[in-house]
């Protein structure tokens, strides 16, 4: 029951970080692209590269620690449903530029964050 209470605080952190993070983004940018979550998802690949990597190879973590923020904070803060929705909504509306931008964007940028993350961790 404890690693649920640290997984559910987490989520609930990581919620709202995403829902401020991203309406500052469409605050900036507009709102006629996805630009809010494809910021998430990119620093949320990134911060999970990082993190991850020194967990797992430079410090000892508890379990707990790494559930509150591996799959609480950033499971919460990362948006992929929310990306597979505004997608379909793009494509739905015709703008299937808009759709195939996103979808690179989101795809390449997130793995190229992870990727990112991991070479910091790995030197860090």
């Amino acid at each position: 029951m404890e690693k649920y209470l640290f997984i559910g605080l987490g989520g609930f952190l990581g919620s709202i970080i995403r829902y401020a993070l991203s309406t500052a983004v469409y605050r900036a940018a507009g709102e006629s692209f996805p630009y809010g979550t494809v910021t998430v998802n990119i620093i949320g690949c990134f911060i999970i590269g990082l993190l991850m990597t020194l967990f797992q190879e430079r410090f000892v973590v508890q379990s707990n620690l790494r559930l509150f923020v591996i799959i609480g904070i950033l499971g919460g803060f990362t948006t992929f449903s929310s990306f597979s929705y505004e997608t379909f909504a793009l494509l739905k509306a015709g703008n299937i530029f808009d759709a195939a931008m996103n979808s690179l964007l989101s795809l390449f940028g997130c793995i190229a964050a992870t990727w990112g993350g991991y070479l910091i961790g790995k030197n860090f």
